[in-house]
C-alpha cells in the first residue's frame, strides 16, 4: 500500500482563469472534490440543478450562494458548511476577489433520485 499526502490548501502557481475542480475520491456512492475559486461566479443565468445531494465546506476565502426556492442568498466564511438537496437550484453569486476560495464538496445519494 502506498501513502499519498495531499494538502487541500496548497497554493496555486497563479490565479486560475476558471474555477478548478479536483476529483479527490470517486465511487458509485459519492464524489469528493476540491473546488478553487478566485473571484469566480456562475455564468449569468446559469443554475446548478444536480442529481445528487451536496454537502460543501468552505475551507478558505468567502462566498455567497443564491438559491432559487426559497429565494435567498447565503454567505459562507471559513468553517461554514451547507447541505444542498438534490435538484435545489443554486448558483455561485460571489467569491472573494483577490484570493483563493477553497471548497470541499461531497456529492452523495442515488443518481437520478
Amino acid at each position: 500500500m502506498s501513502v499519498l499526502v495531499t494538502n487541500l490548501l496548497r497554493a496555486l502557481p497563479s490565479p486560475p482563469s476558471q474555477e478548478l475542480f479536483d476529483r479527490l475520491v470517486e465511487t458509485d456512492a459519492f464524489l469528493l472534490e476540491r473546488i478553487v475559486s478566485f473571484g469566480h461566479t456562475s455564468e449569468p443565468g446559469q443554475w446548478y440543478d444536480q442529481e445528487r445531494e451536496e454537502w460543501v465546506l468552505l475551507l478558505s476565502g468567502r462566498a455567497r450562494l443564491r438559491f432559487e426556492q426559497p429565494a435567498c442568498v447565503v454567505e459562507l466564511v471559513p468553517g461554514d458548511s451547507l447541505r444542498i438537496a438534490a435538484h435545489c437550484r443554486h448558483r455561485v453569486e460571489w467569491t472573494e476577489p483577490g484570493r483563493e476560495t477553497v471548497w470541499l464538496a461531497l456529492h452523495f445519494g442515488a443518481r437520478g433520485a
